[in-house]
């Protein structure tokens, strides 16, 4: 018995469903939520940009290397690779989907393990998040037996 985990993730949201073969359908294992990522930019700020002295009179403002948004995107695509690496390494799953949109699916393949990104056989480049179980498995019927 071959047992399949389907991430199916954006970067506010993700479930976290598992197939055990032929006729077994998708059974939900965990949901994830991540509402920082659903939040304005200027929500995640604690303060405006810092003040840099300028060359002669004038003056600048410092700005943020990381947009506040894609930050959070990472920090939950890590909270996710965790996760993912943790049933890796007890042996929970022998292959992984990953279904996510664009640019979360980048994001979250980015942050996988060597060993987690092996078992990852199939990637969905959409936003099924909001669809549920009986729908996912018609979209995913290319990759997953159920």
């Amino acid at each position: 018995m071959s047992t399949t985990w389907v991430l199916v993730a954006n970067s506010a949201r993700a479930r976290l469903y598992e197939n055990t073969g032929i006729g077994k359908g998708l059974k939900l294992l965990s949901e994830f939520d991540h509402p920082e990522s659903r939040m304005k930019g200027s929500e995640l700020v604690s303060d405006r940009a810092g003040y840099v002295p300028g060359v002669g009179n004038g003056h600048a403002s410092r700005q943020q290397a990381t947009d506040p948004k894609q930050n959070e995107a990472e920090h939950f695509a890590l909270e996710i690779a965790r996760t993912l690496e943790h049933g890796r390494g007890q042996n929970k799953y022998e292959r992984l989907i990953l279904v996510a949109g664009s640019p979360f699916l980048g994001i979250l393949k980015a942050r996988l393990s060597d060993q987690v990104s092996t078992l990852t056989t199939d990637t969905v480049d959409k936003d099924y998040t909001s669809v549920n179980e009986r729908e996912l498995g018609s979209k995913l019927e290319h990759c997953i037996y159920l």
